[in-house]
């Protein structure tokens, strides 16, 4: 049997997109690809991505990595969802949990016959019904059988570059360092054939994957690959990232805490805590913006603020002739539901899906492979304008704005019959499922005018036993959780940094 010749994948840019992409080609791919990464030193990474959702466990998995390694060498703490303050209302607060609320129907979710409760008198939140809302909010966390707890990582996202890279470097990737100077093209296809370091040194391919950042070295300066700017939707433009002393124990969840011009986001480590304020630059100035972040943080402060500029939007096309786009160089998403590790995830195994081990690239394959990025992205983005638009806050020019903005059809759609009916679907297979929607949308102050009617057939005895019995069960496995810090130092505690 003759070998196949494989094909050579060359990375530009390390960081968590790179060495994420390398991981994932080697350990799956095998011999069939020869992956060389390109990085320099001196260029530094974002390095902020530090939230992530539940499916980077599934990433995790597929690549063969011990939980337990993989949380000590990045000094990751579990993260049961997102605590949401002052977005409804300065003084107002609620929570997105990963898992489910209560129990579903075939005919509907649990949220109408919760509807139909409050209509005879049982008034306890819909937050009470929610394993991992409760759980996080007692500070409390441990793995439960069958995976009944459904929950992520808040981690150091350079650590888990380095642990990838260690990890690719182990499975044959070649790490080629130096600082790209030219993006050479193929003459007759306007493919491009190789990178040309600032040495002289050519790194000849067959695919390139664009893993440069916002500065989009191949997708966009080489191939021209136009933008679509989400600005209108997203109005932040800019951020601020900070490190600071850990001064308690690690809660099992993240803050975002809405201000005036945009919102503040506090991620707890096992070392230390992640800072960071994201903001609208026509509302508030960068020096207003440090002070507001620096007056609002924990204990000492361990690095200079990285300032970042950014476009929230999507690249037209990901995948582009011989590149494909891989994280920022393909669009930016501000950090609002923690998903920007996981589109990065979505794209390296959407390529690995889509890609045949030798020969030619079906264009089909690459048409599949943007429609589906967009896809996810379009959904992604919706979510997110949901916060900003669904609010009650008028007291900045900011919020105002965000409140009599237009939005995509497809959000004013899933908003109207939320608000009409009580229903959600979920299209597509999209990231976030119905029972994010609904306490987002709850949170927000979204109260539905009706509910399913097979919600009332239930007898008041029979309901009552349905509400109290999910009641309980949620409380009483609350009660035997260790504390979330407790079980961290035991499971996958790190030697200090």
């Amino acid at each position: 049997m003759n070998a196949v010749t494989p094909r050579r994948i060359v990375i530009a840019g390390g960081g968590t997109a790179g060495w994420m992409a390398a991981a994932a080609l080697t350990r799956t791919l095998g011999r069939t690809v020869e992956v060389t990464l390109v990085e320099s030193d001196a260029i530094g990474t974002i390095g902020v991505g530090e939230s992530t959702i539940p499916p980077l466990i599934t990433f995790n998995r597929l690549l063969g990595i011990n939980e337990a390694e993989f949380m000590a060498a990045t000094q990751a703490t579990f993260k049961l969802g997102i605590q949401f303050d002052g977005w409804k209302g300065p003084e107002d607060s609620y929570f997105h949990a990963f898992g489910l609320t209560g129990k579903d129907h075939w005919a509907a979710g649990f949220q109408h016959f919760w509807l139909d409760g409050r209509t005879r008198g049982h008034m306890e939140p819909y937050d009470d019904y929610c394993l991992e809302l409760i759980a996080a909010r007692e500070g409390k966390f441990a793995h439960l059988p069958d995976d009944r707890m459904s929950y992520a990582y808040q981690l150091d996202s350079t650590l888990y570059g380095r642990f990838l890279r260690r990890m690719a470097e182990g499975d044959g990737a070649m790490r080629v360092e130096g600082r790209i100077a030219e993006i050479e093209l193929d003459g007759e296809s306007g493919d491009i054939a190789a990178l040309r370091l600032d040495d002289g040194r050519r790194v000849a391919g067959d695919l390139f994957l664009d893993c440069t950042g916002f500065r989009a070295l191949l997708i966009g300066q080489a191939l021209h690959v136009g933008y679509d700017d989400w600005t209108h939707w997203l109005p932040c433009d800019a951020a601020i990232a900070v490190q600071t002393e850990s001064v308690r124990p690690p809660v099992p969840y993240t803050r975002a805490m809405a201000h005036d011009a945009g919102w503040q986001w506090r991620i707890p480590l096992q070392h230390r805590v992640g800072n960071g304020i994201v903001y609208c630059s026509r509302y508030l100035s960068r020096e207003g913006a440090l002070d507001r972040l620096l007056g609002n943080v924990e204990g000492a402060v361990l690095t200079e603020p990285n300032h970042l500029r950014f476009v929230t939007g999507a690249r037209r096309r990901q995948w582009h002739r011989n590149c494909v786009a891989i994280g920022l160089s393909g669009g930016f998403m501000e950090p609002l539901e923690s998903t920007s590790i996981h589109l990065i995830q979505r794209a390296i195994l959407r390529l690995i899906r889509l890609l045949p081990p030798a020969g030619p690239i079906s264009s089909h394959d690459v048409a599949e492979f943007n429609d589906q990025q967009l896809t996810d992205m379009d959904q992604i983005r919706d979510f997110l304008i949901l916060h900003y638009k669904v609010t009650e806050r008028r007291d900045s020019g900011f919020w105002r704005y965000c409140a009599a903005m237009d939005i995509p059809d497809s959000l004013a759609q899933k908003i109207g019959l939320f608000r009409q009916t009580g229903r959600v679907f979920r299209r597509n297979d999209e990231l976030f499922a119905e029972n994010s929607w609904i306490q987002v949308m709850l949170g927000q102050g979204i109260v539905p005018q009706a509910h399913h009617p097979i919600a009332t057939k239930l007898p008041d005895a029979e309901l009552a036993r349905f509400l109290g019995g999910l009641r309980q069960g949620v409380a009483t496995t609350v009660r035997g959780l260790p504390r979330h810090a407790d079980y961290v130092a035991r499971y996958c505690g790190a030697a200090p940094a």
